[in-house]
């Protein structure tokens, strides 16, 4: 991820088709997903919904022209994740007077095939962050953003 937008990720010309792909899979299919489940989740004593997301999401980190990826913002993938934490927000809105806690989690730039092999986390390291918190059990928190080291991002 060097910053530098092509065309197909610029708000000017990202191609609808494609933003509406990725929307299906990183904001539609967890809230298809989360009303399907809810029923169960409140049969829980312990439910929890941790989300994957980015820390391109923040639309506090990534406003601040100082923040290392403050260009790379564009209306596909992150502004995806940005769309994802508002309905994660809307989830734990909705069940905040239950014990269902609902956090999100950021596992970094995992070096997977998403990034063509190019990330900096090894993928035991991003889901190590997602893992803990999904074990956090019912006295754990309601609502942190958390990057793959433990570390708080503003929402």
């Amino acid at each position: 991820m060097n910053g530098n937008l092509t065309n197909d990720e610029k708000a000017s010309t990202a191609p609808i088709e494609e933003v509406r792909a990725v929307w299906e899979v990183n904001v539609f299919g967890p809230l298809a997903v989360y009303q399907a489940m809810l029923p169960l989740l409140r049969k829980s004593s312990d439910a929890r919904i941790v989300n994957v997301t980015s820390a391109l999401g923040s639309l506090t980190t990534i406003a601040d022209p100082a923040f290392a990826y403050h260009s790379a913002f564009e209306p596909v993938y992150a502004a995806s994740k940005t769309a994802l934490n508002a309905v994660t927000l809307s989830m734990m809105i909705e069940l905040e007077a239950t014990d269902t806690k609902v956090n999100l989690v950021s596992p970094g730039f995992a070096n997977t095939a998403l990034v063509n092999f190019e990330g900096t986390e090894s993928v035991e390291d991003a889901a190590r962050e997602v893992v803990r918190v999904a074990c956090l059990g019912p006295n754990g928190p309601t609502g942190p953003f958390t990057l793959w080291e433990g570390v708080d991002v503003p929402w």
